[in-house]
């Protein structure tokens, strides 16, 4: 599942990318597709480095890539500044306690005019999961806050880089996840939680063009994610 439209960043071929908080590495997978980039992820779970390691090391044509991936704290990145001609930040800062540092912390990496990619959950939907359900977010790892629209927004602009485009994405993941807050976060057996992870399995893979339709028409109202485009200087 990529949240970030790269064709809106118009990356060059030998520019270096940083995805921070990587995960098992979707968007690294989805960036390595793309003609002559330096790739490079850090996560601070160990397992979930090496697994995006793996998945990249496990594409079609992977020696032809420019990647690596370290374990590293997004609130001390070991790069120096200005490294970074793009910096992609996708569902962590929600779980960050400093997320203020690590927001200053990718602007450092990042070149004069470089692009910087944050998404997180939006407000309206993760909202609907927390009223339903304390143990979405009481786990260990999970999210510790929701985030306004203009409160993020405030603190990006503190930052001192430029907001150009606000998007959202996944509409048809907000159900899922409403639907696994009323069952139970870990209950994978239940006939719905099934059936809607089979279909959205489905999606991804098909992409048919009447899903994908219907997906645009409902993100502005239901949107998983809130996704802010910003560039430096």
């Amino acid at each position: 599942m990529v949240t970030v439209d790269f064709h809106e960043l118009k990356l060059k071929p030998g520019s270096h990318v940083l995805d921070a908080g990587c995960g098992s590495g979707r968007h690294l997978r989805a960036l390595a597709k793309l003609p002559g980039l330096k790739l490079v992820g850090i996560d601070r779970n160990a397992q979930d480095a090496a697994d995006a390691l793996a998945g990249l090391k496990n594409m079609p044509d992977a020696l032809s890539y420019d990647y690596r991936v370290e374990t590293a704290d997004i609130n001390a990145l070991p790069f120096d500044d200005a490294a970074f001609d793009c910096v992609i930040c996708s569902e962590v800062l929600e779980h960050i306690p400093e997320h203020e540092k690590a927001l200053s912390e990718l602007v450092r990496v990042l070149k004069p005019q470089g692009h910087l990619v944050v998404s997180v959950p939006r407000y309206f939907s993760e909202r609907i999961c927390w009223l339903i359900s304390s143990e979405y977010h009481s786990n260990e790892g999970g999210h510790i806050r929701i985030y306004k629209k203009k409160q993020l927004r405030k603190m990006l602009d503190r930052q001192g880089i430029t907001c150009w485009k606000i998007n959202y994405k996944h509409a048809l993941h907000a159900p899922y996840w409403w639907l696994k807050c009323l069952v139970g976060s870990k209950n994978e057996k239940n006939i719905l939680i099934r059936f809607y992870k089979k279909f959205l399995e489905w999606d991804m893979m098909s992409k048919p063009k009447a899903v994908r339709m219907l997906e645009e028409f409902l993100n502005p109202l239901i949107g998983k994610s809130i996704v802010f485009y910003l560039k430096k200087g």
